[in-house]
């Protein structure tokens, strides 16, 4: 029988294929509002698989991050087990997904062409933190954003 880590990493990568070429391709379809638009089922079953290979390793991760500071030998030690690099790699994919589902919601909002998007999305996926960037500043002029709160915060 296959082992946890190595069904929630196929699960996983090959989940997101088909909600990136959507928000690539199609960006304006219906199908791609359907899915991608839907937090439920574009991000939830990715949660759902890294919490199932989280449950077992949360005393490993709670005890070795909370009872100090990281450091770097630390991390790497973390991360020596197979499992925790798999974790590691399920968090990248929840992670980048939900930020492609945003930056795919402001281009939208912001009638970015497909030659726009599709790289600076492309960008999300591949380089996380570097496609965020460039979403954003490829995104400044979006008056009716999400990230704004609509209400003051008491």
């Amino acid at each position: 029988m296959m082992e946890l880590a190595t069904i929630t990493f196929w699960f996983s990568s090959l989940f997101i294929f088909p909600l990136w070429f959507m928000m690539w391709f199609l960006p304006k379809h219906d199908i791609t509002h359907k899915y991608v638009g839907d937090v439920r089922i574009c991000v939830f079953p990715l949660v759902t698989s890294y919490a199932l290979l989280l449950f077992p390793n949360a005393p490993d991760v709670l005890i070795t991050l909370g009872s100090q500071m990281p450091t770097p030998e630390l991390v790497v030690d973390l991360f020596s087990s197979d499992d925790m690099v798999i974790l590691a790699w399920l968090h990248f994919l929840v992670m980048d997904t939900f930020i492609g589902r945003y930056i795919w919601m402001r281009m939208l909002a912001a009638e970015r062409p497909i030659q726009v998007s599709m790289p600076i999305l492309l960008m999300c996926m591949m380089l996380g933190p570097i496609g965020l960037l460039a979403g954003i500043l490829a995104t400044l002029d979006v008056k009716d954003d999400i990230s704004v709160p609509s209400r003051t915060i008491e």
